[in-house]
């Protein structure tokens, strides 16, 4: 499988694409780690997985609880009426939680390339113009990978208020758990951005991806709380 970048980065020049099954075993994919195991990866020393993987997974998971929530509804009788509702709601819900899944190896691919980059040679002039190019872009295409997973998780946020408004009540808990870990993710995802913006010598592309990440973090915040406000008083 292949992750290329929806944000209009072609007109930068930017290409940026993850091979994320590329010369790798299916053993070396985090999503095929025990809970343990990748808690273990997380907190070690190692340069990835880190914050960008962990907001992955963090809106992977509330992607999973939307769609948990879409599951104990379809086909109940007493919500015959939304049924429709929640077929669409979930056919999104799973494609998020995919996407996500895959944009978490993808940061691990991008962080492990900007600590390559950093690791070579600086010995000559020629040398440190070519580590220079190197850091760059690979800074641009870690700064990529959260963006979509910022992306991501605002439509994640987004399906959560329709099945907490609709869903099955008695897990309405689940929609409100749901949204607090979209917003969370997505908050998560911004800091990713914004640090390795600081550090992108091209401003035109860090203009861009500041005024989009500004657009994706507009009124979340408000949102997500509007959503917990419902759920609460429906428990």
């Amino acid at each position: 499988m292949q992750l290329t970048p929806r944000l209009n980065c072609d007109k930068l020049c930017l290409s940026v694409m993850f091979c994320i099954e590329k010369e790798r075993t299916m053993s070396d994919m985090l999503l095929d780690k025990t809970v343990s195991e990748f808690l273990n990866e997380l907190a070690s020393a190692a340069p990835a997985p880190g914050g960008g993987s962990a907001a992955a997974l963090a809106g992977a998971m509330g992607a999973a609880l939307v769609s948990m929530v879409c599951h104990l509804t379809l086909g109940r009788k007493k919500y015959a009426d939304v049924q429709d509702d929640m077929a669409a709601v979930v056919a999104q819900s799973e494609g998020l939680r995919r996407e996500l899944s895959d944009l978490l190896q993808a940061d691990v691919e991008a962080y492990t390339a900007v600590s390559s980059a950093y690791q070579l040679p600086k010995e000559t002039d020629v040398d440190k113009a070519a580590r220079s190019v190197a850091i760059q872009d690979a800074l641009k295409q870690a700064t990529v990978v959260p963006m979509h997973v910022a992306e991501a998780c605002v439509r994640v946020l987004d399906l959560c208020r329709p099945v907490a408004e609709k869903g099955n009540v008695n897990a309405v808990s689940d929609a409100g758990v749901a949204a607090l870990l979209a917003e969370a993710a997505l908050r998560s995802a911004a800091l990713n951005v914004i640090i390795n913006l600081k550090a992108i010598q091209d401003q035109s592309f860090c203009t861009e991806m500041g005024d989009q990440l500004t657009a994706l973090l507009s009124g979340k915040p408000a949102l997500k709380d509007e959503i917990y406000d419902l759920v609460v008083k429906k428990l």
